[in-house]
């Protein structure tokens, strides 16, 4: 019978999902690969805040100077001298050697531009100071 049901066709009682599944894995690993993955201190540094504070930039060294005063490169204690060796290693095997420098908030102006100095003494041009991205107020209701 043309156009009418036939007789001898079966109904569909699963659904594949397969597909949907595949689609959900590839999505998942492009997820995971464009990630952005950003590596925090293992040293409690309570950070400046600033209401305009740009993207940190991902550094290949992380130099963190806590409220104590110890300086830690990569998460590791290191006195001053050893700092600059560090860096200046970080630079011999790569010239385009960026850093991230996290200061508490309480440390002095002073102590934190000779960290600067050195890590731009060793040859890293470029650097981003860490800070705490302050989060706007919530707006206040409008009166009546």
């Amino acid at each position: 019978m043309a156009g009418g049901a036939q007789d001898n066709e079966e109904e569909i009682t699963g659904i594949n999902v397969t597909p949907l599944v595949d689609i959900v894995l590839v999505l998942l690993i492009i997820f995971m690969v464009t990630a952005n993955f950003i590596v925090r201190e293992t040293v409690e540094v309570d950070l400046p805040r600033a209401a305009n504070g740009g993207e940190t930039v991902q550094g290949l060294v992380n130099v963190v100077l806590d409220k104590e005063g110890k300086l830690y490169f990569d998460g590791a204690h290191v006195t001053d001298a050893e700092l600059t060796r560090k860096v200046a290693e970080a630079v011999a095997k790569d010239k385009d050697t960026r850093a991230i420098i996290s200061a508490d908030q309480s440390i002095a102006y002073g102590q934190v531009m000779r960290l600067i100095d050195t890590v731009k003494g060793q040859g890293i041009a470029k650097f981003a100071l860490n800070i705490e991205k302050d989060v706007a107020p919530a707006a206040a209701p409008a009166t009546p």
